[in-house]
């Protein structure tokens, strides 16, 4: 029998007794089931707040704390997601957090996207100032600047409104976007301006046309962390919504199963789960753009 005849037989021989359960196999590979495990329970403990919440919002009030840690309910009651979705105004709730979020996150992304791309493009006499008071005011409690917000606003009689709510929402610094932007745009080439320079481009042609296109994950990232913040903002929402219930977000809408003496654990859970299924969503769809942002940046 020839060498590569041998070969054939050996191979064959491996594929027919094939040894991947024998003892020597499982205890080379000890260490990998090992970590899977305890990553795969470290997830669970992670999720499992959600996943209780979820089993939470379909039990009535006495099996909520009657089950315990159980997350199986005895008989599903949908009727909590209807309660919360009429009774509790959730539905009012829910457009009025969409029309705020979206309108913030464009806001807030066009206005981040410029500062970031001015900063770092363009040197100014005072741009080594405004960074420094920029990153300075990352250490600023946001509670600290809800009262001046609150005042400006009356001021000019946006206290009670919508777009009141948002232009106090994106009108904050939001420095790690602007960060996030400017440690992109220093690493794109100087060529692609000076083309479309040559081309007849201007400001706001060059920025809009070539230099935003160009940062679809630095963008993604900015809109995923400005929509989280503006989704689950209470105190300004709280304040512009104080006398106008029906101007209420999702997270202000929460109160509504807080009562004097009793508290409506199962449709305070239900009511959860609507505001957190399209943040869930979102983040599915633009976790791969996510971390490409944040990744672009920390090299810088």
């Amino acid at each position: 029998m020839t060498a590569t005849g041998v070969t054939a037989v050996r191979r064959s021989g491996r594929r027919a007794g094939d040894n991947r359960w024998t003892p020597g196999w499982v205890l080379r590979r000890l260490p990998y089931w090992l970590v899977a495990l305890f990553l795969a329970g470290a997830a669970f403990l992670w999720i499992y707040p959600f996943l209780w919440m979820l089993s939470a919002s379909l039990k009535d009030q006495l099996e909520v704390f009657a089950s315990g840690l159980g997350l199986l309910p005895d008989t599903p009651i949908w009727d909590n997601y209807q309660r919360a979705w009429t009774e509790a105004g959730f539905g009012k709730y829910l457009l009025n957090t969409v029309i705020v979020t979206v309108v913030t996150v464009v806001i807030v992304v066009v206005r981040c996207a410029m500062a970031g791309y001015v900063l770092a493009r363009y040197n100014f006499r005072g741009r080594k100032i405004i960074l420094t008071v920029l990153i300075a005011t990352l250490f600023v409690p946001t509670g600290y600047t809800i009262i001046p917000v609150v005042e400006i606003s009356q001021r000019l009689g946006l206290l009670n409104s919508l777009s009141g709510m948002i232009l106090a929402l994106s009108g904050g610094a939001h420095v790690a976007s602007v960060l996030l932007y400017l440690g992109y745009f220093r690493q794109v080439p100087r060529e692609l301006e000076e083309a479309a320079i040559v081309d007849g481009a201007g400001f706001l042609s060059l920025f809009f046309r070539v230099m935003l296109p160009l940062s679809v994950p630095i963008t993604a990232t900015v809109t995923l962390m400005t929509f989280l913040a503006t989704w689950n903002a209470f105190f300004l929402p709280l304040v512009f919504s104080f006398s106008r219930p029906d101007l209420r977000t999702l997270s202000v809408g929460m109160l509504a199963f807080v009562g004097e003496n009793s508290v409506d654990w199962s449709g305070m859970a239900a009511a959860a789960v609507i505001s957190l299924l399209p943040v869930v969503l979102l983040f599915i769809l633009l976790q791969r753009y996510f971390v490409e942002g944040i990744a672009g940046a920390v090299k810088q």
